[in-house]
């Protein structure tokens, strides 16, 4: 992505939705006319029932799915402009996904499974070990780096998911329901590891149906129908 032009929207913003609409054949539109930004160091909470289009908008976020029409920029980069390979590079770089159930490959241990969210980015084996190591041990993980997840606990399991996350520094965190297969003792956990890494200056969308989880985090977005219903930074500036 070397090309200037692909390059526009506010410098500190890492999401970029203006007018966005998703429909698909048959009718069917999943979001409609929605207007999104997300700034950098924000902890954000997109709530909202099934069907709301809280995964389409992840899709979207996640360059995964191209808007109908309106404008997705990620980390300053108008998606739509982009190619197939620009697209692979700029989620490579700049977006780091956390899904509910993990997806570790079975037969490697929790340091593979952390270096191959670093196999895209032309980075040698050796350093993409290092990195994954300095990783695992920021998610309180140090010691498990040998362990295969059959060895893990669900709590365990979604440290390492999300080490292989950050690992490579993205721009945006995306996680999604990232406690919905854990116990409460767990989940408590991941998200107190969220705030810290929100902390340290990682932007994270938290996709939730957890209302208490969304209520932990100091901004929330509701989707409903294929809209945004209710956004908090929107209410804040609407009362100063």
């Amino acid at each position: 992505m070397s090309s200037e032009d692909t390059v526009t929207g506010h410098a500190d913003a890492v999401v970029e939705l203006e007018s966005v609409t998703r429909s698909y054949p048959g009718g069917v539109t999943a979001l409609e006319s929605v207007d999104l930004t997300v700034r950098r160091g924000e902890l954000t909470a997109i709530t909202g029932p099934s069907g709301s289009g809280k995964s389409t908008l992840l899709n979207l976020i996640g360059t995964l799915d191209l808007p109908t029409s309106g404008h997705v920029r990620i980390d300053g980069h108008d998606v739509a402009r982009l190619t197939d390979r620009q697209l692979s590079a700029l989620r490579a770089r700049s977006i780091g996904f956390v899904f509910q159930h993990f997806h570790l490959a079975a037969g490697q241990t929790a340091l593979d499974n952390v270096a191959d969210g670093l196999l895209y980015t032309g980075v040698g084996l050796g350093q993409r070990r290092e990195r994954a190591a300095r990783a695992l041990e920021r998610v309180g993980l140090a010691d498990r780096t040998g362990h295969r997840p059959h060895e893990l606990s669900g709590g365990q399991k979604q440290r390492v998911a999300i080490a292989r996350a950050v690992v490579g520094e993205p721009a945006l965190l995306l996680a999604d329901e990232p406690t919905g297969a854990l116990d409460s003792v767990s989940g408590k956990a991941v998200m107190e590891l969220l705030h810290e890494l929100n902390g340290a200056g990682t932007t994270i969308l938290v996709i939730t149906h957890d209302q208490e989880i969304a209520d932990g985090l100091r901004r929330q977005v509701a989707m409903l129908d294929g809209r945004v219903r209710y956004d908090s930074a929107a209410q804040e500036a609407m009362a100063c």
